[in-house]
């Protein structure tokens, strides 16, 4: 059985300069409350790797918004205009990768891979400074995994060893995060006993959860 951590302690425990890998599309399957407490911290020059940076007061928005962020590796920024500002005065550094690409990369680096062999991007800037290999005559681009220092997921339901069920949309990327980062914290929105969650519907397995988030009040 886990016990439960506190918000704050959870927020403790991640240091300037991490990289986090967060979960959510939009802002739906992001830890909101642990999202809350780092900005609340005032945490700096963070790494956050993630689909989006959501919106303004959203999600890893308020991240952005609070100048907690000096890199961002993410599919698209396109609907938080504060990322972009930030982008073109230097503020924040992007690195867009496209989005099948960024998924593969955070899972080679869970699974102990070197990288992955994909042909998109080939043609375009985003193959500048990438080995190509080449495989059967057709050309790929070797892309490297991405490693986090902390997971930072949300899940619809964890049980009391940390099991997690996930809902729709948060489905995306945070059943693949768990596998990569070094500490993994997840915020349930609701904790149950061992057997409520049906095996089939266990996404993330307790063994890879270090913290299990207490519910909110």
């Amino acid at each position: 059985m886990k016990e439960a951590t506190k918000i704050q302690e959870a927020a403790e425990l991640i240091p300037d300069r991490a990289v986090l890998l967060i979960g959510g599309f939009m802002g739906v399957g992001s830890p909101h409350r642990l999202i809350d407490a780092l900005v609340e911290k005032g945490v700096r020059d963070l790494t956050v790797v993630a689909n989006d940076t959501a919106m303004p007061g959203r999600g890893i928005g308020k991240l952005i918004t609070a100048g907690c962020v000096s890199k961002v590796i993410a599919s698209h920024i396109g609907l938080n205009p504060e990322t972009q500002q930030k982008m073109i005065s230097g503020e924040i550094d992007v690195d867009l990768v496209p989005q099948g690409t960024l998924v593969e990369r955070i899972r080679a680096a869970g699974v102990g891979l070197g990288g992955i062999l994909t042909p998109t991007g080939l043609g375009t800037l985003v193959e500048d400074g990438k080995d190509k290999i080449v495989v059967d005559g057709k050309e790929f681009l070797l892309e490297t995994p991405i490693h986090g220092d902390f997971a930072l997921l949300a899940a619809y339901r964890a049980d009391y060893v940390g099991n997690l069920e996930y809902s729709l949309t948060a489905h995306n990327f945070n059943p693949i995060m768990a596998l990569a980062g070094k500490t993994v914290i997840a915020e349930p929105h609701m904790i149950v006993p061992v057997g409520v969650i049906s095996p089939d519907s266990v996404k993330t397995p307790g063994i890879l959860v270090d913290h299990l988030l207490e519910r909110a009040a």
